[in-house]
């Protein structure tokens, strides 16, 4: 997919990857940029490029439904919409519930109310674009953080359901699984001290620039994983090749973490 002309929202546009998707598909002059966030600092980043801004909280679908129909008011039809909001916890299993539910909300129902919202209109004009950002973590998992892993482990599996079902009929998907970006999520889990972004840190971290280049990349190739740090597909096939080696692996990591 080449962006040039094309309609595209972004959601999760205030800082870290969102910001640095939306300054490099404003390079690559979108018809039309729609940056989404619930942080009203991005309003500042679309008048700086030029885009409209807009909040809106991605998890209530409603929310998504409203922004969807202002989108198509304005410009007829949404060729791409990325669906990039997203939230970590550094919590384990005991988690409070409302934990668990605010992050099940962003980062796996904020990807279900986008796809309800724009697959209608997608379907009926036989061609259209999700671009879901999930995680490492949703095809591996995150150390330390129980709800991170299991929601972006729902992410990856929805962005496959929608491809095996809508495939077919001209809706392309791809999935964004980065591992460690320097992002102000990140880096304040380890500030916060939290066990998984410690252990992601210390893998070593890419630019949010450099995860938007691959995005750019992928799009251009429409591949289905986008995989900013490459080793993550060597990860994934050798926890397939065997997943109890892989386990142990993983949990002689985590012995090995900083506390």
């Amino acid at each position: 997919m080449e962006l040039n002309g094309k309609t595209i929202v972004l959601t999760g546009a205030a800082s870290g990857i969102g910001a640095a998707m939306a300054r490099r598909f404003a390079e690559e002059s979108p018809g039309a940029l729609v940056l989404v966030d619930i942080d009203p600092g991005v309003r500042r980043i679309a008048e700086e490029l030029g885009a409209t801004g807009a909040i809106a909280d991605v998890s209530v679908g409603d929310a998504v439904e409203h922004l969807v129909a202002d989108v198509r008011s304005d410009h007829g039809h949404i060729d791409l919409f990325c669906s990039n909001a997203g939230v970590a916890t550094g919590a384990g299993i005991d988690a409070s519930p409302d934990t668990w539910q605010r992050t099940w909300d962003v980062n796996v129902m904020a990807h279900v109310h986008a796809a309800r919202a724009v697959l209608p209109g997608m379907l009926e004009r036989g061609a259209g674009y999700l671009l879901n950002t999930a995680s490492a973590a949703g095809l591996l998992t995150n150390i330390g953080d129980a709800p991170y892993s299991v929601t972006k482990h729902a992410a990856v599996a929805l962005a496959e359901w929608i491809s095996v079902t809508y495939g077919d009929r001209g809706v392309k998907v791809s999935c964004l699984c980065p591992q460690g970006v320097r992002t102000p999520m990140l880096l304040g889990g380890v500030d916060d001290g939290h066990l998984g972004a410690h252990l992601v840190a210390a893998q070593g971290l890419i630019e949010p620039e450099e995860c938007a280049e691959a995005v750019i990349a992928g799009l251009r190739e429409e591949r289905f994983l986008i995989l900013p740090h490459p080793e993550v597909a060597e990860y994934v096939s050798f926890k397939a090749n065997d997943i109890d080696k892989w386990l142990r692996g993983m949990r002689k990591l985590q012995t090995r973490a900083p506390r």
